[in-house]
């Protein structure tokens, strides 16, 4: 059937041509990047920066304003949480208890719907007993969101006309502005599931009531709030018909100002109203906040945009910028006392759409130099220009369909998932060399055939017989692709079995790459499509012998130079290739040029081509080195390694010859291969995965839980501040306390510095890397009359051009804007960071250096996604913790600060970072009511209470209706008689008959320390003692090495565990040893599935055991060379002033699952060349049938020596399409490059079974043989 269908569509090559077509185009509508075709629709994947990995979350939040901690813990949290429990498929509830709210997240097992899990909920909060929770507290389902949904943060500013910071908005206007305007223009934009706004001051109506007023008038406090209440609505009263038409009846009643309140009337005496204003002031103020945002020092009002789940996240920003687009002309205006206009604008700080697209550009730019390093493979090794086009067009092709595929199965668009096209590259480049080299080997033969014709003595002639036998082009293709078309099938099922294990993967391992397991499953499955179905009709069109007239062959030449010519004009160096092509075409017309001498300089105008086009894209030595460098660099790369495989293609035959005759000698070499890898990998470091660069950072100390909203705030600043005096810094947003979102329950204690730092080179405004101009020093001029935004150095000062005193010249690292500087495309790129700053770590110690503030904590390297994600999967802020449960919150905190000073001791744990939870550190003041006293006077607990809650706390009664904007009317007693503990003591309780009675007699109040938030899991308390390991060590060494210390103090007694108090280790290394229990089931099952595809094969379990051994090898391989990465002294040398180790990015690599998916691709990969040696050794030695040892090597040596050139193709292909990654310093490589490190070193390594297939297969052989002959010998 297969083999039917391949003849067909070379039959039938318009077929061909329309799928092809049809594969192109549709992949295009669906591709992830910002394409504009123009005459196509766009209906791209959905894209984002990484998979949501987190936990299967919903959240129930209550407010009650005013509670503490621990009446929200006992009053709604705790009930709460036991009736939620027995909702279907949940896995474990986790509560935070705070001031004024309750947060319970509700983790539901993975396979649980999420929308589905909503409707449970709900049903269930509609079900409770009437009186499970205080009257009038309404909990309520969070948003149909997740924390990783925290896509688009924005402040609200002023700006002139050229966009420079104008002030002139008050904070309290600026809030009006964001909850009533923007939240909501923002909220109607598809995909945003909620805009929870942040800083400033909500405004209110304070009723401030005078209680001396009150006495002398006898007026309580019910009767001031009652007529509050009174005083603000408005009603309907039906219709009223007059002359024939109908009116609707209203009336009016809404609070207009503060006068309306001033003149509520509470009581009349002696026909006299008593009104609000005789009593009180009212005014309008600030209510109380439990958020603060500020920007570099300065207090701002702003918001977070939330994207609904499951939505596209590139999309949504798309949709939120277009609405603030149409929203900018709506927004107020000021003209300020300087004469100046300022605009209010919505200006963001934190925009996911730049690390998408970054991201993208990183995978896209890694695809890009892949192609052109295969192309220029195929080119040299394969020696045939029109065969490398065909090769060369399978790849994009293919990664299109990907991308069909990927929108038809709904998977996102990531830097993971793209990963899995990027790593197979190299194998989907296989196939089409393999089935390239059979084709061109076949015309070779048949071109034999014709010119090895001799005449006959009967008169007759060769040739005669020749011309009657001769096979046709689209014969000749059909055979050559049905010779190889199953080994072709078989390899690249082995490589797509290989991959079933991560589909099977759970929990955040199974979300993070399943995603990378479909595509490279699809990329595979689309390059086999395209090899077996597309390549073999064009080939069969390109391959065809054609004479074309001499006269047209000038005219292509003739315009091949012009065309030539005028891109060289046009400025683009990529018109002298062009002129050279026309030129080898027109000394080929004139006879200068034979065939073949032609096709050798197009061959080497090609490779000059793509060498120059890497070096200028790829640049490994570095954007500040130039082009003739780096284009040394990487001739030397590639021509170097293409010219050792050539070197061991020249010697492959004779060094096999000497392993076929010493093979127990030669076999010792992978051995030796295997017990190192296996020694390495049992003495590798474990941790779950590599942290992805985002590009931003997100500083999270603590300060101390006693600390109040103006203490907050000077911390905050100084942090702010701080951090905006480094150079690399872009900007720097800080927030302490919470959103108004349920997302968000952090204390006012907890500060979210959202740091942006510069990218490395500067980039447009599309997030591409922009060249600048430069002066014949290298020194980058700025535009007329432009002042560089931060004083330049006395160096720089020196090149001021003193016919314009504004116009300078500066170089990288200045601090400057892209505005500033002059594009040109022949300029350079322009560094944003100081020489000394190498990495975004040596940014992170500039942030940790000034940020060190007394009373502040410390806290670990996070970044806003790896956050999100880390408090999803455990409720921490830090990537490892541990979790202590118990009963008594106190005794919960005294042996977390034990555990705090015991983990500072252990082997690779960060000092600084360790942090145990200060859970009772909270000031209380406690009005303790004697119900005795109380008594005497037939008051009530509830009578103390209301009085309290209004007087102290105050209560808000209404709220205004004001257009489209609602304010709260709040009563209470005025600062001065509520501000401190004697004052309270003064406030007066209502007697029912008789004098108000005074609190003091009442009542006592007392200190107490209580807890600042109390957090439960399952309905037990716990408190976390955070920790963060040291740069080096690995996630899962760490936790045991801890482990180890507080067992072995445990069992010196030094460590006494309260009774009733446990712990845990917890943390994203669980992730990773829930991934090694998945792995040690699912690898070995896949390796057997991938032995018995070849067993299939075969037919034959010796011949599939020695396929086989290329898996172990190329493992051990791959962990030598994860242990070289590792080793200070290998590649520790510099090629033109550049560290090689800093350029492939060597470091200690611990084993995570993006090695260990890695090592899942190579095991697919080290099979194929196996595969097709084994295939051809069977052939072989069915063919000629062996009859003695000599023979049996003689033949094994024949077969090798004719499958030696794809396989070296296909392993050069692999390795050289790799260094891009390895190379790779943008977004997204952090996890490119632990997965493609395993693939590398197990290819440089499986060079081996090159020998060892042919080795074993002799042996095999000469085994049989030797039965036979003892056999014969008996007989």
């Amino acid at each position: 059937m297969l083999n039917k269908s391949i003849k067909f569509l070379i039959e039938n090559k318009l077929v061909a041509v329309l799928l092809l077509v049809l594969f192109v185009g549709w992949g295009t509508v669906n591709a992830p990047f910002n394409w504009n075709t123009g005459f196509l629709p766009s209906d791209p994947v959905a894209v984002d920066a990484i998979p949501d990995i987190g936990e299967n979350q919903q959240i129930v939040f209550t407010k009650w304003d005013g509670r503490s901690p621990q009446d929200i813990e006992d009053q709604i949290t705790y009930p709460l949480t036991t009736s939620l429990l027995g909702i279907p498929g949940v896995k474990t509830i986790r509560s935070s208890s705070m001031f004024g709210f309750s947060s319970i997240y509700i983790i539901f097992e993975e396979d649980i719907e999420f929308y589905w899990s909503r409707s449970r909920i709900l049903e269930k909060l509609n079900s409770l007993p009437s009186g499970l929770l205080p009257e009038g507290v309404n909990p309520a389902l969070g948003p149909d969101a997740t924390g990783l949904g925290q896509i688009y943060w924005y402040t609200l500013e002023g700006r002139d006309k050229d966009g420079n910071v104008t002030g002139g908005w008050d904070l309290q206007e600026l809030r009006s502005i964001q909850d009533y305007y923007v939240k909501y223009a923002l909220s109607s934009a598809s995909g945003v599931s909620e805009v929870a706004s942040i800083g400033g001051y909500v405004q209110e109506y304070q009723v401030d009531v005078n209680p001396e007023l009150m006495r002398q008038y006898n007026i309580g406090l019910s009767e001031v709030v009652k007529a509050v209440k009174s005083s603000n609505q408005d009603i309907g009263a039906q219709t009223l018909e007059i002359n024939q038409a109908e009116y609707l009846v209203r009336g009016l009643g809404y609070i207009k100002s503060v006068a309306d309140i001033e003149n509520a009337v509470v009581t009349s005496k002696d026909f006299t109203s008593i009104k609000i204003k005789d009593i009180g002031k009212v005014s309008l103020g600030p209510a109380a906040r439990r958020g603060l945002l500020d920007k570099e020092g300065a207090e701002v009002v702003g918001g977070v945009v939330v994207a609904r789940y499951g939505a596209n996240p590139m999309e949504v920003i798309t949709n939120v910028k277009e609405k603030i687009a149409e929203l900018k002309g709506g927004l107020p205006t000021k003209v300020l006392a300087d004469g100046r206009t300022s605009q209010l604008t919505v200006v963001p700080f934190y925009d996911r759409s730049e690390l998408i697209v970054e991201t993208l550009d990183t995978l896209t730019e890694a695809l890009t130099l892949e192609i052109l390093i295969t192309i220029l493979v195929i080119i040299i090794m394969v020696f045939n220009l029109r065969a490398s086009i065909l090769i060369s067009g399978l790849l994009p092709v293919a990664i299109l369909m990907v991308f069909v595929a990927m929108k038809l199965f709904n998977v996102d668009a990531n830097i993971v998932a793209l990963s899995g096209i990027a790593i197979a590259i190299g194998t989907m480049v296989d196939v089409g060399v393999i089935l390239a080299e059979n084709m061109i080997r076949h015309l070779d033969e048949e071109k034999v055939k014709s010119e090895n014709v001799l005449p006959t003595a009967q008169g007759t002639s060769d040739e005669e017989s020749h011309q009657n036998n001769k096979l046709s082009i689209n014969e000749i293709i059909y055979n050559a692709t049905a010779e190889v078309s199953g080994a072709i099938l078989t390899a690249v099922l082995t490589t797509i079995i290989s991959f079933v294990p991560v589909f099977t993967m759970v929990g955040a391992e199974g979300k993070l790459f399943r995603p990378l397991a479909f595509t490279k499953t699809m990329a595979l499955s689309a390059s086999l499509v395209i090899a077996l179905f597309i390549i073999p009709p064009l080939a069969a069109f390109l391959f065809r012998k054609t004479t074309l007239k001499k006269s047209f062959k000038y005219i292509v030449s003739g315009v091949l130079i012009l065309a030539g010519l005028v891109i060289v004009i046009s400025g683009f160096w990529l018109g002298f290739i062009v002129v050279a092509f026309g030129i080898s075409g027109v000394l080929g017309i004139l006879g200068k040029l034979d065939s073949k001498k032609v096709n050798l300089v197009n061959i080497i105008i090609s490779s000059a081509a793509i060498v120059f086009l890497l070096a200028e894209y790829w640049r490994p030595l570095g954007f500040n080195r130039s082009i003739f460098i780096n284009l040394i660099f990487v001739a030397i790369i590639c021509f170097g390694i293409l010219g050792l495989f050539s070197v061991f293609r020249k010697y492959y035959g004779q060094i096999l010859q000497w392993a076929l005759a010493n093979k127990m000698l030669f076999l010792m070499v992978p051995i030796t291969v295997l017990v190192s890898g296996f020694w390495i990998m049992n003495n590798t470091g474990k941790e779950f995965m590599p942290s992805l660069n985002e590009g931003s950072f997100l500083l999270m100390p603590t300060s101390l839980p006693h600390s109040g909203v103006e203490e907050n705030k000077r911390v905050l600043q100084q942090l702010d501040m701080a951090v905006a005096t480094i150079p690399e810094i872009e900007t720097v947003v800080g927030k302490a306390g919470r959103t108004e979102s349920a997302l968000d329950p952090a204390p006012l204690s907890m500060y979210e510095n959202m740091i942006q730092y510069k990218s490395e080179y500067m980039r447009n405004s599309e997030g591409k890397r922009q060249r600048y101009k430069v002066n014949a020093d290298g020194l980058f001029e700025l535009k007329t009359n432009v002042i560089p935004t931060e004083r330049v150095t006395s160096d720089e000062e020196s090149h001021i051009d003193h016919n314009n005193n504004a116009k300078r010249f500066v170089t990288s690292g200045t601090s400057i804007k892209a505005n500033q500087l002059i594009e040109d495309n022949d300029g350079e790129f322009y560094r944003n960071w100081r020489p000394e700053i190498k990495s975004p770590d040596d940014i992170w110690k500039e942030i940790i250096k000034v940020t060190k503030l007394p009373g502040v904590t410390s806290a670990p390297k996070l970044q806003p996604i790896e956050t999100r994600l880390v408090m999803l999967q455990t409720g921490m802020r830090a990537p490892m913790g541990i979790k202590v449960k118990g009963q008594d919150l106190k005794q919960i905190e005294a042996f977390g600060l034990e555990l705090e000073t015991l983990l500072k001791q252990a082997e690779g744990v960060k000092v600084e970072a360790v942090f145990a939870d200060r859970i009772v550190g909270k000031p209380y003041l406690l009005i303790d009511i004697d119900r005795e006293k109380i008594a005497r006077y037939g008051i009530s607990i509830e009578d103390v209470q209301s009085v309290l809650k209004v007087a102290v706390g105050g209560m808000e009664l209404t709220q205004t209706v004001e257009g489209r904007e609602r304010y709260g009317v709040r009563v209470r007693y005025p600062r001065e008689l509520r501000g401190n503990p004697e004052d309270i003591k003064d406030i007066y309780i209502p007697v029912e008959k008789g004098s108000p009675v005074p609190l003091s007699e009442l009542a006592t109040i007392r200190y107490e320390q209580g807890p600042q938030v109390i957090k439960s899991e399952d309905t037990f308390l716990v408190g976390y003692v955070l920790f963060d390991k040291i740069d080096g060590f690995a996630e899962v060494a760490v936790v045991e090495n801890a482990q180890a210390l507080f067992q072995q103090k445990i069992d010196s007694g030094e460590l006494i565990v309260p009774k009733g108090i446990s712990y845990k280790f917890t943390g994203t290394y669980e992730n990773q040893l829930r991934a090694e229990e998945t792995l040690a089931v699912v690898v070995p099952l896949a390796l057997a599935i991938i032995f018995l595809i070849l067993y299939f094969q075969f037919k034959s379990i010796t011949t599939s055991l020695m396929v086989f051994t290329g898996i172990a090898v190329a493992f051990a391989g791959g962990f030598i060379m994860i242990w070289l990465y590792g080793q200070d002294w290998f590649f520790n040398f510099s090629f033109f002033g550049e560290n090689m180790r800093d350029l492939f990015n060597m470091k200690t690599i611990n084993l995570s699952v993006a090695v260990w998916v890695g090592f899942i691709a190579l095991f697919g990969i080290a099979t194929d060349d196996g595969v097709v040696m084994a295939t051809y050794l069977t052939q072989t030695f069915d063919r000629e049938k062996p009859a003695n040892k000599m023979s049996i090597r003689a033949s094994a040596l024949e077969a090798a020596k004719k499958r030696i050139r794809p396989c070296l193709m296909t392993t050069v292909t692999t390795i050289l399409a790799l260094l891009p990654v390895l190379t790779s310093t943008g977004k997204g490589s952090d996890i490119m490059i632990p997965m493609a490190i395993p693939i590398f070193g197990g290819m440089v390594i499986d060079i081996t079974s090159y020998f060892i297939v042919p080795v074993l297969y002799s042996w095999r052989e000469e085994i049989k043989l030797k039965r036979i002959e003892r056999k014969e010998l008996r007989k």
